[in-house]
Formats: C-alpha cells, sequence, structure tokens
C-alpha cells in the first residue's frame, strides 16, 4: 500500500490510549494492550507508521475498491 501523503496523524494521551485521526478528525481511539503494543511499534516517521495507523483503523482500503464500480450481474 502506498500514500501519496500523510493522511493518518495519531496522539498518545497519558492513558496510554492512541488516538488516530484522518483530516483532523478522530477515526478510532485504541486501548488496552493493542495500543501499547501499536505505541511502541510508531514513532520511526515513514511509511510504516502510515501503514500501522491504516491497519489499526480496521475498514481501510481491503482491495475491493475497483469492483465497487463495477457492473455486476
Amino acid at each position: 500500500m502506498t500514500f501519496n501523503a500523510e493522511p493518518f496523524t495519531y496522539r498518545i494521551a497519558k492513558s496510554g490510549d492512541v488516538h488516530i485521526s484522518r483530516e483532523g478528525r478522530l477515526v478510532v481511539m485504541v486501548r488496552g494492550n493493542a495500543a501499547a503494543k501499536l505505541a511502541a511499534a510508531l514513532g520511526n516517521g515513514d511509511e510504516s507508521d502510515q501503514q500501522l495507523l491504516a491497519r489499526a483503523t480496521g475498514n481501510y482500503k481491503r482491495g475491493n475498491e475497483r469492483l465497487a464500480g463495477s457492473k455486476r450481474r
């Protein structure tokens, strides 16, 4: 998966929760053990961070976008 820009931003709260935003809007809050693992993996500042954040949001680029626009019969 390639990104032309960096659409996702994140913030780690004092409680350890990871707040993931896209275009200034909160998309998801990751909590607990998943947040600790994500926070430990983040911080490289490169495209791998964007991929981790995209995966953490859940429903992002499943690979079927091309089928959605085609006419299926």
